[in-house]
Formats: C-alpha cells, structure tokens, sequence
C-alpha cells in the first residue's frame, strides 16, 4: 500500500563523544549515546550514519538498527511531563523528526528522505545505560509504560540526509503492525501471523514476538 504521509527532518544527530558509563549500567563500560546535532548533510549508508558509532555493538547496531528516530511531539510530551527541555539527541536518537507518528510507524514501512530509502524494522527497547543518561528515576519503567519508543531503520538505499528535509512515507505494508504493536504486544494475531508470513524480520523482531507468545501462553497456564 502507498501512502503520502510527510514530515520533516528537525535535526540529524551523531556522536559527540563517548561517556564513561557505571559498571552497574553498562557492561561495556562505554557508550556513544551523547549524540546532537550537525549543521551539515550527513552521509546514510548500511551500517548507519557517518560519524555515528555504538559501544555495545552485542545488543546495539547492524543492519536492522541502522538508523533510530525519534518524534519532536513525542519529546514534547516528555519535556512536559519531566519539567525539562529535550533538545534532538537527547533519546540518542539520529534524527529528530516532525508530522509523523514515529512509535506507530507500520513494521517495514518505506521512509524517503532526500534521495535515502530507510524501512522501519524495530521499536527502540530502553537499557540501564538510557536511564543513567537521563538521570531520571525509574526512566526505563516510565519509558515502557509509555511505549513512545521511537523507531529503528535499516537502511534500503544509501544517502544523504540534513535537516530540514522532506519525510515521505512511499510505502506502507497491508498487515499494520507498528512499531508500538510489537513493543507492548498488542494484537497478538497479527504479531503471530507477521512472524508467519514476514522474511524480512529481524531475530531481536522475532525473540521480540516468542517472548509475548510466552506471556500469553504463561498467562493462560495460570
């Protein structure tokens, strides 16, 4: 299915430097979570954006988490809800977007962005090195219990992006899923007939929807 959805790029964000994280909220020691803004266009290729890197590449990174996203209406929110200003890269996001409901992107939408093709292919899962960047209390529960996760992208045609460009949402897939879908567990039909029927899936995509069939399963034993 095709759509016409758009939005815009507010801010393209890579590295700024790595932080020394507590043993207790990394087993890395490092990561590269301080991301902000660059006035420039960026380079967008498989592995992701030039000049951008992660730490943990065991449980961050690769093809399937290329490039992450995060909503300027989401961070709105949260700024309001936590007193504080969120400026882009504040969720270690690469780009901060705006017009489109990143959290409830549909599973293997097509994104256009400048002459950038990106798939949307996972939510983001919040770790004890997000929290201890925020420095918020109990960040990971509000986090999830919020279920504004953002998205992950692989990356289907190498790029540029800048900020200020144009979003375009070319293609979205008949089945529906979003990124919010598979993060909480809603609509377990269609999770399980998205891992019946859908190739392309990641295996942290596919762990993602076993451990809610195990939920469920656990929770019909009781």
């Amino acid at each position: 299915m095709s759509t016409t959805a758009i939005g815009r790029v507010l801010a393209v964000c890579v590295v700024h430097a790595e932080l020394e994280v507590p043993a207790k909220s990394s087993k890395v020691g490092r990561t590269a979570i301080d991301k902000r803004p660059v006035p420039h266009r960026v380079p967008v290729r498989a592995l992701g954006l030039d000049g951008d890197h992660v730490c943990d590449t065991k449980h961050h990174g690769g093809v399937h988490q290329a490039v992450y996203a995060y909503a300027e209406e989401d961070a709105r929110r949260w700024a309001d809800e936590l007193g504080r200003a969120l400026e882009p890269g504040w969720f270690g996001e690469n780009l901060r977007l705006s017009g489109l409901p990143v959290s409830d992107a549909v599973l293997g939408a097509r994104w256009a962005i400048g002459d950038t093709l990106l798939e949307v292919s996972a939510p983001r899962v919040p770790c004890a090195t997000f929290q201890w960047r925020t420095g918020e209390p109990q960040w990971v529960k509000r986090f999830t219990a919020q279920a504004d996760t953002g998205a992950y992208f692989r990356v289907l045609a190498e790029g540029t992006i800048g900020a200020g460009d144009e979003v375009r949402v070319v293609h979205t897939p008949e089945h529906g899923v979003t990124v919010r879908d598979l993060f909480t567990g809603a609509h377990p039909e269609r999770l399980d007939a998205l891992l019946e029927s859908e190739p392309t899936l990641s295996d942290d995509v596919r762990m993602q929807i076993e451990r809610h069939r195990r939920r469920r399963a656990g929770a019909v034993a009781r």
